[in-house]
């Protein structure tokens, strides 16, 4: 409904400061869309606080900034329209996500998190019981794609960029590392792999040398892909899981998609994928954790706050 993604490009990130205000410019605005939006469905003149069963809210984790607009917002409007209050994991909200495209889908599985903010496996063993099997040790895959594209000066956000120019490239171009492949664990590191990419760069650079701008990020989006599958495939033979979801907004990724695709193909393991517009994040995807809290009356209390860090192996 809103996007300000215009406002930070120019600084190749989100800014937190900016971010927070122009939440705070917006959330009415969006609230009012969506209300009129669900309205025309449903086929009634309008739509209001009053006519909801509860409020729910992303309480975590993020940028806490930006987390205390929202949550601020909610419990206004819960406490004025007397309904219940629910805060939401973001986390456990792309876990959901994967029910959008694949109604019929329930754990266990393995999932594969990847985002601007996120890396990471998780065991979903059932709704709401969770074990994080692995996370990035430094910079999470979305990040790392924004710097590479920052450094290339394709702008921001660089996944999206990133895609476009590598379907021409050449993904076996350029031998960059795959850190942590071979660990024997499920942990990730892409700030070597980030780090050996702008190294290339400055030296092709420095060389004289005009960039090949598709096999840099063929070979790149290769390089990060390898290591997710490999990961994510020991996952499942870790767990015996024989479902495979994905979440997050690195989850559009075609290269990553196919990629699982084809793991999963052979392995005779079920992939599970949201369809594109509810990859990154979206409201639909809290929708759904708050409707399974709503009905297990899980209520959060007006005195709860936004948190930075939260654990979503923990019950809350």
């Amino acid at each position: 409904v809103a996007s300000q993604i215009d406002f930070h490009a120019r600084f190749g990130g989100v800014v937190p400061e900016i971010a927070s205000r122009k939440h705070i410019e917006a959330i009415c605005g969006v609230c009012d869309e969506c209300f009129d939006v669900a309205a025309s469905a449903l086929g009634i003149e309008r739509l209001t606080w009053r006519d909801l069963d509860s409020i729910a809210v992303t309480y975590a984790p993020g940028l806490v900034g930006a987390l205390v607009v929202g949550v601020a917002f909610a419990k206004g409007a819960a406490w004025a329209a007397g309904k219940p209050f629910i805060g939401v994991n973001h986390l456990e909200g792309h876990l959901y996500a994967n029910k959008i495209g694949a109604p019929d889908f329930q754990p266990p599985a393995v999932v594969s998190l990847v985002s601007g903010g996120n890396t990471m496996l998780v065991h979903m063993k059932g709704w709401g019981d969770y074990e994080t099997l692995g996370t990035t040790i430094d910079d999470a895959v979305g990040e790392a794609f924004d710097k590479v594209a920052k450094a290339l000066g394709l702008g921001y956000p660089g996944g999206p960029v990133i895609s476009r120019y590598g379907a021409k490239g050449d993904p076996r171009a350029i031998a960059f590392p795959r850190a942590m492949m071979h660990s024997g664990d499920l942990r990730f590191s892409l700030s070597g792999l980030k780090t050996a990419v702008v190294t290339y760069i400055n030296g092709e650079r420095e060389a004289g040398r005009e960039l090949n701008v598709p096999d840099i990020c063929a070979s790149f989006e290769a390089a990060v892909v390898d290591v997710q599958v490999a990961k994510a495939k020991r996952a499942l033979d870790m767990t015996g899981a024989r479902t495979l979801c994905v979440g997050g907004g690195v989850a559009a990724n075609p290269v990553l998609r196919a990629s699982y695709e084809r793991m999963c193909s052979k392995a005779g393991v079920r992939l599970v994928l949201p369809p594109l517009s509810a990859c990154g994040d979206n409201a639909g995807m809290i929708a759904l954790v708050a409707l399974d809290r709503f009905r297990q009356k899980k209520f959060f209390s007006f005195d709860f706050d936004a948190k930075a860090h939260v654990n979503l192996d923990e019950p809350y």
